[in-house]
């Protein structure tokens, strides 16, 4: 799937430089350490719903915004499969700057929650094959490779541009909050893959809700891994 993280890596350009059930847990209380989290209800509210974002970093000296918005589309034909489409717009800017906009379209289908795959508007085509479910609750420390994306140039499938894996990970942030991670591997095709990987995670509390969030991007230089962090605002 299209994550925020894979918009970022495209955004700053680093080579140069939908309704389902909602599965809660019990309600949390101040004296009540919470260890399992409705993780396939946080993904369901990222991607698929309503949802906003508004990310910022220092890159050189340079403030640079990346505000990102989820819409649903409703019911879609994709790869030939009667499918549910959400669209993300990421618009970046350095110090207040349009420098890009990217529009991607995720698809899934619902009950259980599987992705298909995405298309981008500079033509990307990609076919995602989930190898592992997404929980509907899981514990802190649990994790999970999930899913495979083989991305193509375009609708034609001719060309594969890049595969990679998706793995989720939930870890503590409090006695009622968690950080709910996914992470997308470096493109498989390449021995040396100077886009990197993305992390991006987001606090969540014992009802999915989406608190606070933030995308980590590592790339590789030749001097090194340079690390840029996003923090919500």
């Amino acid at each position: 799937m299209k994550t925020l993280g894979l918009f970022t890596l495209a955004a700053l350009g680093l080579s140069a430089c939908a309704t389902s059930t909602n599965n809660s847990v019990v309600m949390n209380t101040p004296n009540k350490v919470v260890t399992q989290y409705p993780v396939e209800t946080a993904i369901l509210n990222v991607y698929t719903r309503v949802y906003s974002d508004q990310l910022y970093t220092l890159v050189d000296e340079q403030l640079v915004v990346i505000n990102t918005k989820v819409t649903p589309k409703g019911a879609m034909v994709f790869n030939n499969k009667q499918v549910q489409g959400a669209e993300m717009v990421a618009i970046t800017t350095v110090n207040d700057q349009v420098v890009d906009k990217s529009v991607g379209v995720n698809y899934f289908t619902l009950e259980p929650l599987v992705f298909h795959g995405f298309t981008s508007d500079v033509g990307e085509y990609s076919i995602a094959t989930q190898t592992k479910p997404i929980p509907k609750i899981a514990s802190i420390d649990d994790s999970s490779t999930y899913l495979t994306e083989e991305v193509y140039s375009d609708s034609s499938k001719r060309k594969k541009i890049k595969t990679y894996t998706q793995t989720w990970s939930l870890k503590r942030e409090s006695n009622s909050t968690a950080w709910l991670c996914i992470e997308s591997s470096e493109n498989l095709l390449l021995s040396y893959d100077p886009d990197g990987t993305s992390t991006e995670c987001y606090k969540i509390n014992a009802r999915g809700d989406i608190l606070d969030s933030n995308v980590t991007i590592n790339s590789t230089e030749a001097n090194g891994t340079k690390k840029i962090l996003f923090n919500s605002m």
